[in-house]
C-alpha cells in the first residue's frame, strides 16, 4: 500500500529526498511517518506528518537537518534530507496510521518496503 523510493548511497553532508507514494484510500484522513532501521537495531521513528499538513515532528537525531511533507492531492509524502551523517545510514520506512500516537509508537497500521539510504565518510 506504500512504495518507497528515492534512497541510495551518498557522501557525508550530502542530500537526499525519498518520496512514499500512498496506495490506500485513507491516505487524506492518515498521519504518515518516516521511520528507520539501522543493522542490528530496532526500527525507530524519525518524522511524523499529521493529516492536513500542518504539523510535523521529528525525532531530535535528526531536527534541523531532515524536513517531512505531504501533497494529498497525489498520495505523497517526502523526507528532504540535508547534511547527512554516516548514523543516517539505514533501510527508511513510510509508515500510516490514524492515530498520532500509534504512528509515533511505530504501531502503524501500514507500512511501505522500505529504501536503502547509505551515507558514507
Amino acid at each position: 500500500q506504500l512504495v518507497e523510493s528515492g534512497g541510495g548511497l551518498v557522501q557525508v553532508g550530502g542530500s537526499l529526498r525519498l518520496s512514499c507514494e500512498a496506495h490506500t484510500h485513507t491516505f487524506r484522513d492518515d498521519n504518515m511517518g518516516w521511520f528507520r532501521q539501522a543493522p542490528g537495531k530496532e526500527r525507530e521513528f524519525v518524522a511524523g506528518i499529521n493529516w492536513n499538513g500542518y504539523n510535523d515532528y521529528y525525532d531530535a537525531s535528526v531536527k534541523g537537518r531532515f524536513f517531512i511533507s505531504r501533497d494529498n492531492d497525489n498520495n505523497m509524502v517526502y523526507l528532504q534530507m540535508n547534511s547527512l551523517r554516516a548514523e543516517d545510514t539505514a533501510t527508511y520506512y513510510c509508515g500510516g496510521d490514524s492515530n498520532w500516537g500509534r504512528l509515533v509508537a511505530g504501531a502503524n497500521k501500514y507500512w511501505g518496503q522500505g529504501t536503502q539510504v547509505t551515507v558514507s565518510s
